[in-house]
């Protein structure tokens, strides 16, 4: 029997033909599906039939492990519970894009390959089949990774149950393989992404202040730390919110008590505080006891790189009074003024410190 192939358009999918494929995942079938890599064959990881089926298909070795694809980066914490900051940085750069992670997986003993895609039909492939997707490449072992379809079927016609016609992978090359269980992330097949890559997003230092809605002290703080440190290329520095819900600019306030000093902050978009943004960070600058408290009652391994930036501060006398940096939202220009000046002078000093 031949395999039905089922062209569906790379930039508009069609929900109804994504939704029939992900069924036939569901009841255990395989599916030929593009990516930006190559093309793979997905399969529902947790059930042994399919799996069985797939290594026959792919007649690939009893001890070579298939690796898994998500549709969303903070699915990664569904797999494993690594909580090294380079991981987090890594994927939070390069997801969804041509990276494989090898990291240890929920049971000790084992280990587990992750990906996220960068094409629309295997996002919504992944994301409808509503189960763990195994996902190798289409091919045989031993042979090229298919590019094209019509490259997959040639082997494979009639030994999986579907194929998506997407059109061509955009890159025809297989994703760079990184391998997070030994000392350092190391590259153990290359694609798109080179080892000089993987070190050069992974060693930089990266610093994140955090305040309520993003668009005051935090911005404050990510600005003047960007301006101080504008000759370093080692540095990450980002910002965000516990309480943002809508994306939004910074006050036209905080721009304005920035614009004063030369910073330049039209262009700024608040962010809400992901467990990505917070397991990458290797330093953690909230403005308040009540913002740490929820940092680690959300990801609490993080505990040991959160503190308050008042404590920055030089004068001991207020930081005994209270660490906490108050919101200048709806007080009067000197208020934003007076705050800015606290946050300038933790800065500064942080500035000596990294």
């Amino acid at each position: 029997m031949k395999t039905q192939i089922i062209p569906i358009d790379p930039e508009y999918p069609e929900l109804d033909r994504i939704a029939a494929c992900a069924k036939m995942i569901r009841q255990g079938g395989l599916v030929i599906f593009p990516t930006e890599t190559v093309y793979g064959i997905a399969a529902d990881y947790n059930n042994p039939k399919a799996m069985a089926r797939l290594r026959a298909v792919k007649q690939r070795a009893e001890d070579k492990p298939f690796s898994i694809h998500i549709s969303q980066k903070n699915l990664v914490y569904n797999y494993t519970s690594m909580t090294d900051p380079k991981l987090y940085k890594l994927i939070d750069a390069c997801w969804p894009g041509p990276l494989t992670v090898i990291v240890p997986g929920r049971s000790e003993d084992k280990t587990i390959g992750i990906r996220m895609p960068q094409n629309n039909i295997a996002l919504m492939l992944v994301q409808e089949s509503q189960c763990t997707v195994a996902a190798p490449s289409a091919n045989l072992a031993g042979k090229p990774s298919p590019g094209t379809c019509g490259e997959a079927l040639r082997d494979l016609d009639g030994l999986v149950d579907i194929a998506i016609d997407g059109g061509s992978a955009q890159l025809g090359l297989a994703s760079s393989v990184v391998d997070f269980t030994g000392a350092a992330p190391e590259v153990v097949r290359q694609g798109a992404i080179s080892q000089q890559d993987v070190d050069r997003i992974t060693n930089k230092k990266t610093i994140l202040f955090i305040c309520t809605g993003n668009s005051c002290r935090s911005v404050m703080a990510e600005y003047l730390l960007r301006q101080a440190l504008k000759d370093r290329d080692d540095v990450e520095i980002y910002s965000a919110g516990t309480g943002v819900f809508l994306r939004s600019s910074a006050s036209q306030e905080t721009r304005q008590v920035l614009a004063r000093r030369g910073i330049d902050a039209s262009m700024h978009v608040s962010q809400p505080v992901t467990n990505i943004l917070l397991n990458q960070a290797d330093l953690i600058l909230v403005m308040t006891r009540a913002h740490r408290q929820q940092i680690l009652e959300r990801v609490p391994v993080v505990e040991n790189r959160v503190y308050l930036l008042g404590e920055f501060n030089d004068d001991p006398a207020a930081r005994f009074a209270s660490p906490d940096i108050p919101d200048p939202i709806g007080k009067p220009a000197d208020a934003y003024e007076e705050c800015l000046l606290l946050i300038q002078e933790a800065v500064e000093k942080l500035v000596k410190l990294i």
